[in-house]
């Protein structure tokens, strides 16, 4: 049986999971389930993974959800290359502090910019103030400063020589404020050499493709029909705002 990935390339973790899979040759039939149109909250769905979020996977009669879980599972069933999960201690030990600690930093504070500077004012039809704004792109900054000081440092990528699953969880998160049209590259050329040895080491072509709804959410929000998203708006608005 066919592993099954079930996605949505708006969201971060989904677009880790893709690209893992993809880079690494694993074979799998996708699964398209919409964020926004809130197919994650279906009952068929739901079977899948009974906490309503992507990514997923069923491989056989066993289901899994939550990105790094996945990562981890993947990296060591189908014994992809060394570097991406590392069996040195130390290695793996520095991937998974960041994995441990990227949850509640950039995953967070990307997120609510990406909500607040576009899917909030122009989708729930809600005012976000400056000073909100504000605190959020503060936020943001600390977090950036960080995976440049303290998990980047002075290395090619966050576990030493080679690309690790922390540079590929972080990539993404790292986009998500840049499909908001802000472009937290500029004026940071440690983290600019980073992100393109990241992708050089995945590839232009799947990079690219992997983000491209992301990067064009902007336009697409346009297009929506809002009116199914405020069945969403008080969790949204719980979550970031």
């Amino acid at each position: 049986m066919v592993l099954e990935m079930y996605l949505d390339l708006f969201s971060q973790p989904c677009r880790s999971v893709y690209i893992f899979a993809k880079n690494n040759n694993i074979p799998f039939d996708f699964k398209q389930i919409s964020l926004l149109g809130g197919e994650q909250y279906g009952e068929e769905f739901r079977k899948i993974n009974m906490i309503s979020k992507v990514p997923a996977i069923r491989d056989g009669d066993f289901c899994l959800g939550e990105s790094i879980a996945i990562l981890t599972y993947l990296a060591e069933k189908y014994k992809t290359a060394d570097h991406w999960y590392p069996s040195d201690l130390q290695k793996r030990a520095r991937v998974n502090e960041y994995l441990s600690w990227q949850h509640t930093a950039i995953r967070m504070h990307g997120s609510k910019i990406f909500w607040q500077k576009v899917m909030i004012p122009q989708v729930m039809g809600v005012e976000v103030s400056k000073d909100r704004l504000a605190g959020t792109l503060e936020d943001l900054e600390v977090s950036l400063k960080l995976i440049e000081e303290k998990f980047i440092e002075d290395k090619p990528f966050i576990a030493g020589e080679q690309i690790s699953l922390a540079d590929l969880v972080a990539i993404v998160e790292i986009m998500q404020p840049v499909g908001a049209g802000l472009d937290v590259f500029e004026g940071r050329p440690k983290l600019s050499a980073w992100r393109d040895r990241v992708q050089a080491e995945v590839g232009e072509e799947l990079f690219n493709e992997a983000h491209q709804m992301i990067l064009t959410s902007q336009e697409k929000v346009k297009n929506m029909d809002a009116s199914k998203m405020q069945v969403f708006k008080p969790k949204i608005m719980k979550m970031f705002f």
